[in-house]
């Protein structure tokens, strides 16, 4: 069981209408599995991901813990008269890469992170989830996604995460707009490691700031660079990088 997660349950006759108007994927893609999307805020940085989930009824959302209530409470503050309904719900969250549990959902974000489990008792396996993302450039929320994050510079699309044809929701012009109109100067990308240095660590380059260092996994890490800085030998702490 994966204890970090937290399970909401949407309900209500406009509860689709709802969160299609809000996050950044299409809600209609529930119909074939799970739906990992993301809050924006108006000016098109992160507030939360999640997954959406489809249950009779129902439309659960899986988040982080830790930023459950802060998105909780500005999904509510959004609703107005809808016909919406959110509660915490009992179910938790299990993950796993080997065999499928019956009921269980594959992850949309990529093929080799398995499935996610939901019931109240759900299945888990012992898979290293840091060393598969690091190995994939899966971001973690609050470590690789967090406050000031802009989507698409960790990869967002790659991960089946925003949909570019669904029309408006929170966020959207700018998202769309460094889609089509802006090549990325700065983002998360895979780089190799030799040495000590602390998540969070500053990355620097002949003194100059790169970026940051964040998950590792073994000599591998990912980090958000400066791409036109990111090329040769970099420093952060103890240790050096390079780009991979």
């Amino acid at each position: 069981m994966t204890t970090d997660r937290s399970i909401f349950s949407v309900t209500g006759s406009d509860r689709e209408a709802f969160l299609q108007g809000l996050v950044t994927n299409d809600v209609a893609k529930l119909k074939d599995g799970l739906v990992y999307a993301a809050l924006l805020t108006p000016q098109g940085k992160y507030l939360a991901d999640f997954f959406l989930v489809p249950a009779e009824d129902a439309i659960l959302i899986d988040i982080k813990t830790g930023i459950a209530a802060a998105t909780m409470q500005r999904l509510t503050m959004y609703k107005l008269r809808a016909n919406v309904q959110i509660a915490e719900s009992p179910l938790k969250v299990g993950c796993g890469t080997g065999s499928m549990p019956d009921g269980a959902f594959r992850d949309p974000r990529h093929e080799a992170l398995g499935w996610r489990h939901y019931a109240e008792t759900p299945q888990s396996d012992d898979t290293d989830w840091t060393a598969l993302r690091v190995t994939h450039q899966i971001p973690e929320t609050g470590v690789e996604l967090s406050p000031d994050t802009y989507i698409l510079e960790v990869g967002f699309e790659n991960l089946n995460g925003v949909d570019f044809r669904k029309g408006c929701y929170v966020g959207q012009e700018v998202t769309a707009r460094m889609k089509h109109k802006t090549e990325l100067r700065k983002g998360l990308a895979q780089v190799a490691i030799s040495g000590d240095a602390a998540t969070g660590a500053d990355i620097t380059k002949d003194g100059k700031p790169v970026g940051t260092l964040l998950s590792r996994a073994g000599d591998k890490a990912l980090a958000y660079l400066r791409f036109d800085r990111a090329d040769g030998t970099l420093v952060a702490d103890a240790a050096t990088l390079h780009r991979l």
